[in-house]
């Protein structure tokens, strides 16, 4: 399997996300993060603005870069630790089984990888219903067996969800995709400090566990 390949399986794997499937309902978001119904062009500025806030900040960026972590050591009691944690977070109960349609569809495609014991295992435990398959999980395990740029994965993965939000949105709504895109691109601006901040933060923990 060539890196053309590999890269092409991980921007499979980020499309997905804004597919129907990947994604829950606005609705549940909503009530899942404790928003504002979506009923125009301000709430669904605020719903953009607070899923940023509220979920992908503070919860899918950081699970990503855990999970990229725990396969680049090959770490698969931690991975497993992580799936099972984020099984216990009520923030993320609503969006259970759409991550599941999608992580596990995208972790079946490494089974060919089978020198790659932690992925095996993983997927195994998957398949055994001892572990979850998030797709936020999965995504760091990609972007680990593939040599993917962290931070463009991040910001990609970003940008994508809150794109999947926006277009659900506009078809909803019947907005103007055109007079509504500032709102995308206000909501995706932030974006980028996050991932940086994220990820100084994660090297600097590094440097202390070496000295």
């Amino acid at each position: 399997m060539s890196a053309s390949d590999l890269s092409g399986d991980v921007c499979e794997l980020l499309d997905q996300l804004n597919s129907p499937e990947a994604l829950p309902t606005l609705s549940l978001a909503t009530a899942a993060l404790s928003l504002e119904t979506v009923s125009d062009q301000a709430t669904l500025r605020r719903f953009l603005v607070g899923y940023r806030e509220h979920a992908l900040v503070p919860v899918e960026l950081p699970v990503i870069l855990r999970a990229h972590g725990h396969a680049v050591r090959n770490e698969l009691r931690e991975l497993l630790a992580l799936d099972h944690e984020l099984a216990r977070d009520a923030r993320l109960r609503e969006f259970r089984v759409a991550s599941a349609v999608v992580g596990r569809r995208q972790l079946a495609k490494l089974r060919p990888l089978r020198d790659q014991r932690l992925v095996q295992r993983y997927l195994h435990a998957v398949e055994a219903g001892q572990a979850h398959g998030w797709h936020t999980l999965v995504l760091g395990v990609f972007f680990a067996q593939y040599s993917f740029p962290l931070r463009q994965g991040l910001l990609l993965h970003g940008q994508r969800t809150l794109g999947g939000f926006f277009d659900a949105a506009v078809g909803t709504l019947r907005l103007s995709a055109a007079t509504a895109a500032p709102l995308l691109a206000d909501a995706v601006q932030p974006l980028v400090p996050a991932v940086n901040q994220l990820l100084a933060g994660s090297l600097s923990e590094e440097l202390s566990v070496v000295r």
